[in-house]
């Protein structure tokens, strides 16, 4: 364990809440056991706020030449060139990250070795117009029967915004077209079940009060909230993971836990433990999901 310096400890980032730099570090810290596993190995996208949440973010991929040689990068292709992001492989990369005001890290749904083939699947689930978390819950239980019923074990995250996300481990046998492929399947089979609830429209003027199962996250260099993340929102809410029991206790909010009252949540037993976490083949999913219709 290194011992980070955090340069001007006591900025504020979170002004309605009085949440600085350095307590932002200190979460970091705290959650890094259960964090880093889920990040090691991956591309991230920085969410930075040098100036507080109430001003621009910098949403910043490159690592700038003065990061620290023992924070791991991978030199990933992009569209004309290449990117250097950063990796977060441990706990030190996580608590120094926060002291250059990254608040949310983002990640990759690949690992730097095989970037073209994903072993996330994400489903981010999001109220519209006047839809509200129970329609988000309800709207979880559809993706995560249907993707336990192709034989996609999954696991179920608050964003820390508005909505969940559903996750599913992949064998890294497919690439990002062929699993965007077949969540686009799942997702249209879902509407055309219950079109009065749920909706695949990217226009947000197009889906009224329906949920939105957002499948746009899975393709190449697009991320997703890491798990433990802070989001830029009033009281610092957290990205946690939950357990899918935990779906029906009426406490159950996507910013229900913070950077300050996370230490009781991590008290707990891992809700994500008991899942398997053995990268499941999208292909074959698809084939189950092709018998089912």
């Amino acid at each position: 364990m290194k011992d980070i310096e955090i340069s001007r400890p006591e900025k504020v980032l979170f002004p309605d809440d009085g949440i600085t730099k350095s307590e932002l570090a200190r979460h970091y810290r705290r959650v890094a056991p259960r964090a880093t596993p889920r990040l090691r190995g991956r591309a991230l996208m920085m969410e930075r706020h040098p100036d507080g949440i109430g001003g621009k973010p910098l949403m910043q991929k490159n690592v700038p030449d003065y990061f620290p040689d023992w924070v791991h990068t991978a030199e990933l292709p992009k569209e004309g060139g290449t990117v250097r992001h950063a990796v977060c492989d441990n706990a030190d990369t996580l608590v120094y990250l926060a002291g250059q005001a990254c608040v949310t890290p983002h990640r990759w749904l690949s690992k730097t070795d095989r970037p073209d083939e994903p072993d996330l699947l994400v489903f981010d689930l999001d109220p519209s117009g006047d839809a509200d978390f129970e329609d988000v819950r309800w709207a979880a239980s559809c993706v995560g029967g249907l993707l336990e019923k192709v034989e996609l074990p999954t696991q179920l995250m608050t964003t820390g915004s508005r909505g969940l996300h559903v996750i599913a481990a992949l064998d890294r046998k497919s690439d990002f077209d062929t699993v965007r492929a077949f969540a686009r399947r799942v997702s249209r089979l879902l509407v055309s079940r219950h079109p009065d609830r749920l909706t695949d429209e990217p226009r947000k003027a197009d889906r009224g009060d329906r949920v939105y199962l957002d499948i746009q996250r899975n393709a190449y260099a697009q991320t997703a909230v890491a798990p433990y993340s802070v989001r830029a929102r009033p009281g610092a809410p957290v990205a946690t993971p939950v357990g899918w029991s935990e779906l029906d206790d009426p406490g159950l909010r996507p910013d229900r836990w913070n950077v300050r009252n996370i230490g009781d949540r991590l008290r707990e037993a891992d809700p994500w433990a008991r899942v398997s976490t053995r990268g499941r083949s999208v292909k074959a999913a698809d084939r189950r999901l092709s018998d089912l219709l």
